[in-house]
């Protein structure tokens, strides 16, 4: 119940501290406001309406999607300037272009020429036009038409010519700075990326096409480099929560991670030298196996102790040397895990449970689906 300590909760239970949260959603809109770029905030970590009216500022405008659930649950709930950025399902089109008939703007992402026919084939009503944000592939190495291939150039060319369709922009993610290690190997994905999508937009201007660029990935936005200033937007997701994947990449330290699952002690297993927890991968995911030498978490205040496994419902922890001390930890007792993967830990939860200051304030639920 509100006010209640956050102790109170029956687990496993996603815990998010509203003013971690706060925090780093000012911080990330002030490097935007610095760079002078408009800030298109992805959804698709928290998936909740309180979240993103903190990061939008309450406007309700100017984000990003990765399914269409979310962009169906955001626009009923009176939000707009909504980008679908996921290669065009062909068996979403239909309820796309409702989107797009209904909202004043709604836009989708493609990578391929099957995908703009399908738009050619349903033209939009009340004299709409597709609006579309071609995917370059920078360095990602995931969606996107390579950016120094000259089908990119044909494909952006044959979408800003196609009756009924309009390029919008071009949009490229800087996956691969998830493989870095430090500001330095970060700013050098930021810096390539934006080198790269911009080198294309003066490609397309020499085609006589102008359209907006947007570039984006946590890392690569809370250490931005200057040239991302000539970009049109950004659009980063997971900085609202971090989680420790962040803090091992450099974008953030553990103070910034606004997430944890808290978890109780349920069972001594003292002939293997373990504890046994109710918190199995149904409560964290099992992203960021073999990544950490602390398990599939960080357990705060115990740096001695490592989450080893997990089955469904369970979890097994080990010291990471030498013997148990189980008079620290009874039946009952509470550990609080740190998650590797903020997105991956909170689509375990049906509901996040919100506080300040370790007390419970609200609880936030998540649209799912895709």
């Amino acid at each position: 119940m509100e006010g209640d300590p956050i102790s109170a909760l029956c687990t496993p239970a996603l815990v998010v501290d509203v003013d971690i949260v706060k925090r780093n959603s000012h911080r990330m809109k002030e490097r935007c406001q610095n760079l002078g770029i408009q800030l298109r905030p992805h959804m698709k970590t928290h998936k909740t309406l309180e979240c993103a009216d903190i990061m939008t500022g309450g406007s309700r405008r100017c984000i990003v999607v990765s399914t269409l659930a979310e962009a169906c649950f955001y626009a009923d709930h009176g939000y707009d300037d909504i980008l679908y950025a996921y290669p065009l399902p062909f068996d979403k089109v239909e309820r796309c272009a409702v989107l797009s008939e209904k909202l004043t703007l709604f836009q989708v992402l493609l990578d391929h020429h099957d995908a703009l026919d399908q738009l050619r084939k349903r033209l939009l009503g009340e004299g709409k036009k597709w609006q579309v944000w071609l995917k370059l592939d920078c360095g990602n190495g995931r969606a996107g038409v390579l950016h120094s291939e000259p089908e990119a150039l044909r494909l952006a060319q044959a979408i800003s010519e196609a009756d009924g369709v309009k390029l919008t922009g071009i949009y490229a993610h800087c996956g691969n700075s998830y493989n870095c290690r430090g500001v330095e190997q970060i700013q050098t994905v930021a810096q390539d990326t934006t080198t790269f999508t911009l080198q294309f937009i003066e490609k397309l201007k020499g085609l006589g096409i102008t359209c907006k660029s947007s570039i984006g990935s946590t890392p690569s936005c809370s250490y931005p480099v200057t040239d991302m200033a000539k970009l049109s937007e950004v659009h980063p997701g997971n900085y609202t929560f971090y989680d420790v994947q962040q803090s091992v990449i450099g974008s953030c330290s553990l103070e910034d991670v606004a997430v944890r699952v808290l978890t109780r002690v349920i069972s001594h297993c003292p002939h293997r030298n373990q504890l046994l927890v109710d918190c199995g991968w149904t409560g964290l995911s099992l992203d960021g196996a073999g990544k950490l030498p602390t398990g599939y978490a960080m357990i705060e205040g115990h740096p001695d102790l490592r989450l080893l496994s997990m089955t469904q419902e369970h979890g097994r922890v080990e010291s990471i040397s030498g013997k148990l001390d189980y008079d620290r930890f009874p039946l009952g007792s509470l550990l609080t895990l740190i998650p590797y993967h903020s997105c991956a830990t909170a689509m375990m939860h049906s509901v996040y449970h919100v506080h300040s200051g370790g007390r419970l304030v609200e609880r936030w639920t998540p649209t799912r689906g895709w």
